[in-house]
C-alpha cells in the first residue's frame, strides 16, 4: 500500500519578529520552515519594527482578513527635536528644532499635545507608506521622487501614555536620575544634543500610524518628532509573549489551531454534524440566528462536534450563512 503523506501545515503562527527584516522576510523563513508556499501575514512591521505578527499557514490563510482588523498595542520611542522624510529613523532628516524650541517643551505642553492625539482623530498617514496611490506603493512613489498626497483617515487611539522622558541617546547610554541636561548640552557618548526622547504605550485602532502620531507630535510642539523604536505587544487577544522568536522546521507544533483562533476572536458557535454539512454545501441554517443571542459578533465561527471549524457564518434575517468555508481536513 503506498504510504499515506502528512497533512499540510494549517494553523495560524504567532512570530516575535526581530528589527532588520521585512514582514515578506519573515513569511519567507516560514515557508522553508514548514515547507509550504500558502503563508500570509495579518498586518505589516516595518523593518525596523519588532514584534507581533501573525501569520496564517495553509488553508488558514483564510482567517487572515478577520483578524486584520484587531486592534493593537505598540511601545515605542517618539525622539522629538528632529524630523525624518519617514517619520522614523530609517529617513533621511528633514528638520532639527533649535534649543529654544526645545527647551519649551514642558511636560504639561507634551501631555496636551498628546491628550490631542487620544481618541477619535483624523491621521495623514506617513507618506513612506504601503498605501497604494493610483496602483503604486507610496513608499515607492515617493523614493522615485514624485509628489504623495494621501488622504485623512479617522482612527481610534485608546491609549496614549509617556512613560518615560529622557534626553536622547544615540547608542543606548541611559542619563542617571536627577541629571539635569539643558537644550545643546554634551551628556557623554551617544548623547544627541537638542533632542527629547519619549517612550510611550499605544492601544489604537488598526491603521493607525505610529509614526504619524510621532511626527503630529512633534508638530504640534513646534520642534518635529520622528520615531526611533517600535515593537506591537499585542493584535487583538493576541500578545507578543505567547509568540515564538525563531522559525525552527518543527514550527509546526506551535501552530494554532484555525478553530481555537477563530473562537477567541469571533466568538464560537457550536453546530451539529448535519448542520456543518449543511453550511458547507452553502445550505442557510434556517431559524438558527436567534442561537447567537444579542452579544455575538457578527460573524461567528462555526464549530462542529469533533471541535474542527466550518467557517465563519453570517446573519441573514433568523438564517446563518456561511460567510466562509474551512476544508474539512483543516481546521
Amino acid at each position: 500500500m503506498p504510504e499515506k503523506t502528512a497533512p499540510a501545515p494549517s494553523g495560524i503562527l504567532l512570530i516575535d519578529k526581530p528589527g532588520g527584516i521585512t514582514s515578506h522576510d519573515v513569511v519567507a523563513r516560514a515557508r522553508r520552515a514548514l515547507d509550504t508556499r500558502k503563508i500570509g501575514h495579518a498586518g505589516t512591521l516595518d523593518p525596523m519594527a519588532t514584534g507581533l505578527l501573525i501569520l496564517g499557514v495553509g488553508p488558514a490563510t483564510r482567517l487572515l482578513t478577520y483578524l486584520v482588523g484587531l486592534d493593537k498595542t505598540y511601545e515605542a520611542t517618539i525622539r522629538l527635536g528632529v524630523s525624518t522624510d519617514s517619520d522614523d529613523a530609517d529617513g533621511a532628516e528633514t528638520a532639527r528644532a533649535d534649543a529654544s524650541a526645545l527647551a519649551a517643551v514642558t511636560d504639561a505642553r507634551i501631555a496636551a499635545g498628546v491628550e490631542a492625539l487620544t481618541g477619535q482623530i483624523s491621521q495623514v498617514p506617513s507618506t513612506v507608506s504601503a498605501i497604494k496611490v493610483g496602483g503604486k506603493r507610496a513608499y515607492d512613489l515617493a523614493r522615485a521622487g514624485a509628489e504623495v498626497e494621501l488622504k485623512a483617515r479617522t482612527v481610534t487611539v485608546g491609549r496614549f501614555d509617556v512613560v518615560a522622558r529622557r534626553p536622547s541617546t544615540s547608542s543606548g547610554t541611559e542619563v542617571g536620575p536627577g541629571t539635569e541636561v539643558g537644550p545643546g548640552t554634551e551628556v557623554g557618548p551617544g548623547i544627541e544634543a537638542g533632542t527629547i526622547d519619549l517612550d510611550v504605550v499605544i492601544d489604537c485602532s488598526s491603521g493607525t500610524y505610529i509614526r504619524a502620531l510621532a511626527r503630529d507630535l512633534g508638530a504640534a510642539l513646534g520642534v518635529g518628532g520622528h520615531l526611533t523604536a517600535l515593537r506591537r505587544t499585542r493584535i487583538g487577544p493576541f500578545e507578543v509573549a505567547d509568540a515564538v522568536t525563531e522559525i525552527q522546521p518543527d514550527a509546526a507544533h506551535h501552530l494554532r489551531s484555525a478553530a481555537a483562533v477563530a473562537a477567541d476572536v469571533l466568538g464560537a458557535l457550536p453546530v451539529t454534524a448535519d448542520e456543518a454539512r449543511d453550511l458547507r454545501h452553502g445550505k442557510r441554517l434556517v431559524g438558527a440566528a436567534p442561537r447567537l443571542g444579542a452579544t455575538a459578533t457578527a460573524t461567528p465561527a462555526a464549530i462542529d462536534p469533533d471541535g474542527r471549524l466550518v467557517g465563519i457564518v453570517e446573519r441573514r434575517g433568523d438564517d446563518l450563512k456561511s460567510a466562509m468555508n474551512m476544508p474539512e481536513d483543516a481546521s
